[in-house]
């Protein structure tokens, strides 16, 4: 069929327009009779027009336009008239103008949707997935879509900008341990054999700059085998960076004038030229998490010296053990905290229920708290009358009540000057042997009040817009953590990072007090970004693989095309990788990935649409020598090689 092929869009046409010829293609998107009157809003990617068929249309075209529903693919011929002032629609781009249908042909037709196409549907994300091509269609996913497409191109010309060579790495490689597990390829010529899809192109940019191309980037495609949860995906983006010659500040600094550029050509949103930087330990010190969002204050506070001054012995308890582990680990020449006792404290929400408050609790129990201690700041004295809203707690104007406020008897006062309370607050307290169960426990309270209480929502906010966009840097990442079940030390991140150039001397003698020359990027309680200086001296890099058990000969057997290609004079290099995924849906305002990826799998990495992973033909098999064997209990698969 010879379609009517448009020359101009659904979103192009504006009053100066009026007595133009046009033909447009689109969709149906709305129809509404008026009488001998119909009226169309067609829509394409670029926006909606509306179309008119007269009453005094001819009778063909009348028929033509009646039997016109939902979603039909259509082409309209017509003339472009000016609507009147009183009957101009301010809220379309083209609510100006309206077209007069001369003709009208049906390109194809729609059966009954499953859910309507509109603004955002409110179906449910398995139907959003199963039938993505229509969500796809929707004027808050096309936004979405364009809005990756700029960020990506943005990205791309600063980058380019800045000297960098976009250098694609393999898809096929080498397997070796990341973390994660890895999505595995059998090999059809080499059966038996198998290839890894990357987890990440760590190892291949790193080896990038040992070939001397100075500086890399790539919109890289990676693949982790993870259990199903939350917002993981199978496959997702990242921006991957890789420098030479550079220190950590050269990739900090590069990635704040990124991010500056991609904001302001895609969002209009000017970011400051620095973004704070916060060291590991202060941010579990404060915000109870590495991705602290930091649009809100309510930091975490220490009441461990008013706790072993007060009456509560399940609080005495947890810091004197605590205190006996530390010791302990000492002697072994582990560094290690004691115990703590952290309190937060939730402005003007005293009159919190029981019921929310162990809702608060549970969240912290996800943490391996063991409880948590709660009390409420009240004006006046106890048991007397009540001050003047908003006088001074110094002044005896408040007293503590309820929950654990008895074991605090005579020290209310300094209790309330230490954390900075007010009449009206609600105090909350989470005590444990282990100093990082208490900061991460009653930093996920912090979060989960964050989000109940509206600091995050920017339209509540006194600073409105400048408050939508919170980055900061965590720097000074612990280089190894210590691993109970195996009794040995594991690196923290991955076995590449550089140690922080003072603690060389100490790697093996005190290896928990060492920092590595780790930096993360969070931005609104979101990890953005990950990255590291790297180790560029072999003799250094064997050292870290002994410490966390490698032997020399499991190093080269796993990682040894890097530490061979380490031999030929490697340049000290640094890099980091942004999530491409992540970065749009928060600049979207969204709080899943699935939102900004045209093709995402459900939360069992699973596609509804192309119900993928499926089963393949037993050919197929053959070819790559493979025998899938159901075991008894008919759950679980075995392949063999045949």
């Amino acid at each position: 069929m010879e379609y009517l092929k448009r020359t101009v869009t659904c979103g192009e046409l504006r009053a100066p327009d009026a007595g133009k010829n046009v033909v447009l293609n689109g969709w149906v998107h709305r129809k509404r009779e008026h009488g001998p009157i119909t009226f169309i809003n067609l829509r394409d990617r670029y926006g909606v027009t509306q179309v008119v068929v007269d009453a005094d249309a001819a009778e063909a075209l009348k028929s033509v336009a009646g039997e016109l529903k939902y979603e039909y693919c259509i082409a309209i011929k017509g003339s472009v008239r000016a609507r009147p002032d009183t009957m101009a629609n301010a809220d379309m781009a083209t609510g100006g103008i309206e077209v007069v249908a001369e003709s009208i042909q049906v390109l194809s037709r729609c059966e009954t949707l499953p859910f309507m196409v509109d603004e955002k549907t409110d179906a449910k994300e398995d139907l959003r997935l199963k039938y993505r091509y229509l969500d796809l269609r929707s004027f808050s996913m096309q936004r979405k879509i364009r809005l990756r497409h700029e960020v990506a191109l943005s990205v791309r010309k600063y980058l380019s900008g800045q000297g960098f060579y976009e250098i694609e790495t393999p898809t096929f490689i080498r397997s070796t341990p990341e973390g994660a597990r890895d999505y595995l390829v059998p090999s059809r010529l080499y059966p038996g054999k198998f290839y890894a899809l990357p987890q990440s192109p760590q190892l291949y940019k790193q080896l990038l700059m040992v070939s001397g191309m100075d500086k890399y980037f790539q919109l890289a495609r990676c693949y982790r085998d993870e259990d199903a949860r939350g917002d993981r995906q199978p496959e997702f983006t990242q921006i991957d960076i890789e420098m030479s010659f550079v220190k950590r500040d050269d990739v900090l600094e590069l990635v704040e004038g990124m991010m500056g550029v991609v904001f302001d050509e895609t969002l209009k949103v000017r970011l400051p030229a620095k973004f704070r930087r916060i060291p590991y330990d202060d941010a579990i010190e404060l915000y109870g998490t590495d991705k602290p969002d930091i649009r809100f204050a309510m930091e975490l506070q220490d009441l461990g010296a008013l706790a072993l001054k007060s009456g509560f012995q399940a609080f005495k308890d947890a810091l004197a053990e605590g205190e006996t582990a530390r010791v302990a680990a000492a002697a072994k020449g582990i560094t290690q905290d004691g115990g703590a006792v952290k309190a937060l404290v939730v402005p003007g929400k005293a009159d919190y229920s029981r019921k929310q408050i162990e809702e608060l609790e549970a969240a912290a129990k996800i943490y391996r708290a063991k409880g948590m201690a709660w009390m409420k700041v009240i004006a006046g004295e106890a048991g007397g009358t009540e001050a003047p809203a908003g006088a001074s707690a110094l002044s005896g104007s408040a007293h503590l009540e309820g929950g654990a406020s008895k074991f605090f008897a005579g020290l209310e006062g300094e209790v309330i000057s230490a954390l900075g309370a007010k009449p009206g607050d609600l105090i909350l307290m989470v005590a444990d042997a282990k100093k990082r169960v208490a900061c991460l426990s009653l930093g996920a309270v912090r979060s989960r009040l964050g989000k109940d209480l509206g600091f995050c929502d920017p339209s509540r906010h006194p600073e409105g817009s400048a408050k939508r966009f919170e980055f900061a840097w965590i720097v000074d990442f612990p280089m190894f953590e210590y691993n109970e079940d195996a009794q040995k030390w594991d690196t923290a991140h991955h076995m590449f990072t550089m140690p922080q150039e003072k603690y060389h001397a100490t790697l093996e003698s005190d290896p928990g007090s060492v920092k590595g020359d780790l930096y993360d990027l969070v931005m609104n309680g979101f990890e953005l970004a990950s990255g590291s200086i790297r180790i560029h001296d072999p003799e250094l890099q064997k050292r870290i693989f002994r410490m966390v058990g490698f032997s020399e000969e499991e190093g080269k057997k796993k990682f040894g095309f890097l530490t061979e290609a380490f031999k030929y004079g490697p340049p000290p290099h640094g890099g980091i990788a942004p999530g491409l995924d992540r970065l749009v849906m928060l600049m979207a305002g969204e709080t899943s990935i699935k939102e900004v990826i045209a093709y995402p799998k459900n939360s069992f990495a699973v596609s509804p649409m192309d119900e993928s992973p499926n089963d393949v033909d037993a050919e197929q098999l053959k070819e790559l020598s493979i025998t899938i064997l159901e075991s008894a209990d008919g759950k679980r698969l075995e392949i063999q090689k045949q």
